[in-house]
């Protein structure tokens, strides 16, 4: 028997099916695979997904039991026979949290998308993505259907280990780790690492933490790269919710 996957055991009301109905598309979660601690690979499958236009750097929603309140993930491919792959980091105790660590096989979602949210299509230059772990996600899409644009990543982390066997299992052993200190320092080190990027003519992919965004940002542009050269989405930050 499937069960929809919902915060709470509250059935939706009548306007909520609606809307679930008319602007979401239901999928079933096919398989769940915890390959890190706090990362589950996630496989989502359903007619509806079939018919979906997909292209690395998009973004889903997937509804928390509410077409009012969803969580946003970035597949990491969508094939035409209607299945997706996604990268669920579970942190805190936040709605999306709790459905990644409840997610299983045969359980049931709704989800809105694919739409845009990073498009780095028409980039032909080296592309640096720097961020943190809800943003491996988004550099395995990238890496994997860049064609022969070169990727370089760089994340900041709270637990290496975990980072080293996610980065390994998703076929990005060359990303840069470098663990999270909570006066900042590990920063400086991602700073240093920048110079040669920028030489290399990088395009720069800034995700991840609001605040770590808009440190590594100003850096950049203190050192000369145009705002050309630099595409930022911040994926949270401390003390809200729901960013996309």
């Amino acid at each position: 028997m499937r069960t929809s996957l919902s915060p709470d055991s509250q059935q939706p009301g009548r306007i909520n099916r609606a809307l679930l109905s008319l602007f979401m598309k239901r999928a079933t979660i096919a398989a769940c695979e915890d390959i890190a601690e706090g990362f589950r690979l996630i496989v989502l499958e359903g007619p509806a997904l079939k018919a979906a236009a997909w292209t690395p750097g998009q973004k889903i929603q997937i509804a928390m039991g509410s077409a009012f309140v969803a969580r946003t993930y970035t597949p990491i491919d969508w094939d035409a026979a209607g299945r997706t792959r996604l990268i669920g980091y579970a942190h805190g105790e936040g709605l999306g949290s709790a459905w990644i660590r409840r997610a299983e096989p045969g359980s049931a979602c709704d989800l809105f998308g694919p739409r845009r949210s990073l498009d780095v299509s028409a980039v032909s230059a080296p592309l640096a993505v720097l961020g943190d772990e809800t943003s491996i996600g988004l550099a395995c899409a990238l890496v994997r259907h860049g064609g022969a644009r070169a990727e370089t990543c760089l994340f900041e982390v709270g637990d290496l280990e975990a980072g080293r066997q996610i980065l390994s299992r998703l076929g990005l052993e060359g990303g840069a780790l470098f663990g999270r200190a909570e006066d900042g320092t590990h920063l400086d080190a991602m700073e240093a690492a920048l110079p040669a990027l920028i030489d290399n003519g990088a395009v720069f992919v800034l995700t991840g933490n609001a605040s770590t965004i808009q440190r590594l940002r100003q850096n950049l542009k203190s050192r000369g790269v145009p705002p050309t050269r630099l595409i930022a989405k911040a994926y949270w930050a401390p003390g809200k919710t729901g960013l996309d």
